[in-house]
């Protein structure tokens, strides 16, 4: 298949960034003089449902995402995910997946995924002002003690009590406008504690 399709539900081949642009995205588009521009982009590669080595190298640099899941009434649900960087696993070239640690206990995401598998992932790098979108379908793995060990942090303080398998339909590049640079107290740390040890020098 060509790396730029996917097969829809109904067994037809479309172009990947129709997972995004339906009938009724196209006609707004249409409407707003961009149905061109777009149309372009596919025939000159489009998005992509392979996880490239450079979207690899993304993603496990990252501690946070944010994961968007839809229930049975189409009410979508958006949450936020965070740990040491890697915790965000790339198992091959199409699977992503992660520990799911316990928190407050409401259990949306987990039930939205018994209503609807369809799944998205925003991963946000404020300082380098990139964006990345996933496209997918997710799942709660089968438990094992073995499968959780792998996912397992040492000093992180937490345990996953399950592990998410994300399956990759498609993913695009945002482009960095908008984004306000912003940086973790590690990544300020890296760049200040050469200066603050040549002020202590003097």
């Amino acid at each position: 298949m060509n790396p730029n399709k996917y097969t829809a539900e109904n067994g037809s081949i479309m172009p990947v960034s129709d997972i995004a642009f339906t009938p009724s995205v196209k006609a707004f588009q249409e409407r707003m003089g961009s149905c061109e521009n777009y149309a372009s982009m596919e025939q000159h590669g489009g998005w992509k449902v392979k996880i490239a080595p450079q979207l690899k190298n993304f993603i496990t640099e990252m501690d946070t995402f944010f994961l968007g899941t839809v229930n049975a009434e189409g009410q979508p649900y958006i949450q936020h995910r965070g740990g040491p960087k890697g915790f965000l696993k790339v198992l091959d070239d199409r699977t992503l997946a992660f520990g799911d640690f316990e928190g407050n206990r409401q259990y949306i995401t987990a039930g939205n995924l018994e209503d609807s598998n369809k799944a998205f992932i925003f991963l946000l790098d404020t300082a380098n002002r990139r964006r990345i979108k996933i496209w997918g379908r997710a799942e709660l793995a089968a438990s094992s003690t073995e499968l959780l060990e792998s996912f397992y942090t040492p000093n992180y303080g937490y345990e996953p009590t399950r592990v998410i398998l994300f399956h990759v339909d498609a993913w695009d590049v945002n482009c960095p406008q908008h984004i306000t640079p912003r940086f973790t107290q590690e990544e300020i740390d890296e760049i200040t504690e050469p200066l603050q040890a040549r002020i202590d020098e003097r």
